[in-house]
């Protein structure tokens, strides 16, 4: 009985404590993870966010580039950090759905993280090196199936979203074009704008700035409409490859037992972040789109990464692709 009695007493004060943390979070800042390189299209968007959620949380949200393996380097970090709230993770359909089907992870991309919110979705594009031959996609099409294996397409790396899209644009299109890997889409296309490689289906955030500058071609964007900043350039259905449509949507987590409370805390403060008209006008300016209000909820989340799954798995499966 006496030490039932202690028991109670102890699990009393753990729970005492634990519901102080709760209200004084966050009482220091909190690092968001980003699993890709600097300067890629989510670390971007990150950073947006991250920015103006200090004002809801009265703390600084630090952004911290944990890269390698697609993307799981950092989002594993997460997976074993202590679900105190003080460690995020700002990740997307690579790094919580597709990494899930082609790397031996230690972790599941599902059960060991608490879904937060849904942040915003970009648009892919089809884009080409400045002299590439072809002005536009039907052209473009033609030129690979005359010339099979002589064009390079870049990618960010083995079982990327920009990987998994363009071996589905083969065939789709009957056509063939050597993969070249890269660490992360930011060296691909850099790589695309000095001219050592031909092709991509990148994201827009990523294009758009260079496709403004004149320094590569755009063919087309794999979406039903065209992209607010570049109304130029022709969806996949204009251009003749009706239905190709693909995004990269972004979400936060946090770690498998983060107190709901908390996940109460952080997801207000992206909603809010999301709500602002200057955060907005950046992340249109990206090309990025934001989810709607009713879309921004842990639970949204939660239900849109189990259909990710769902939807991609069994066509990663499918075609065998393996990280190497």
């Amino acid at each position: 009985m006496r030490t039932l009695l202690i028991a109670s007493v102890f699990a009393l004060a753990s729970a005492g404590v634990g519901a102080a943390d709760t209200q004084d979070y966050p009482s220091r800042p909190i690092t968001m993870v980003v699993p890709l390189p600097a300067g890629s299209a989510f670390d971007i968007t990150a950073r947006i966010v991250a920015e103006r959620m200090q004002a809801s949380l009265g703390q600084p949200v630090i952004v911290e580039n944990v890269t390698g393996a697609s993307g799981s380097i950092g989002a594993g970090r997460v997976a074993r950090a202590p679900p105190d709230g003080y460690t995020i993770c700002f990740g997307g359909v690579g790094t919580h759905v597709l990494n899930g089907a082609i790397l031996s992870l230690p972790y599941d991309v599902l059960r060991d993280f608490t879904p937060v919110a849904l942040v915003a979705s970009a648009q892919l594009m089809i884009v080409a090196k400045k002299d590439m031959a072809a002005n536009n996609l039907a052209e473009l099409i033609a030129w690979l199936k005359q010339n099979p294996d002589r064009t390079a397409q870049g990618h960010g790396g083995p079982g990327s979203l920009t990987h998994v899209v363009g071996l589905s644009f083969q065939d789709r299109t009957g056509t063939r074009f050597r993969s070249v890997p890269y660490r992360g889409a930011g060296a691909a296309i850099n790589d695309l704008v000095a001219g050592h490689i031909d092709i991509m289906m990148d994201l827009a955030p990523n294009s758009l700035p260079h496709v403004h500058a004149g320094a590569i071609k755009a063919y087309a964007v794999m979406s039903k409409t065209r992209i607010a900043s570049a109304p130029d350039i022709p969806t996949v259905d204009e251009a003749g490859l009706p239905g190709f449509y693909m995004s990269a949507w972004q979400a936060v987590w946090a770690p498998k037992g983060t107190p709901p409370a908390l996940i109460g805390r952080l997801n207000a403060a992206i909603v809010a972040a999301l709500a602002d008209p200057m955060v907005r006008e950046r992340l249109a300016e990206l090309g990025q789109q934001t989810f709607p209000p009713e879309q921004q909820s842990a639970a949204a989340l939660g239900a849109w990464q189990k259909a990710e799954i769902d939807k991609w798995w069994p066509i990663v499966r499918a075609a065998h692709i393996k990280a190497d």
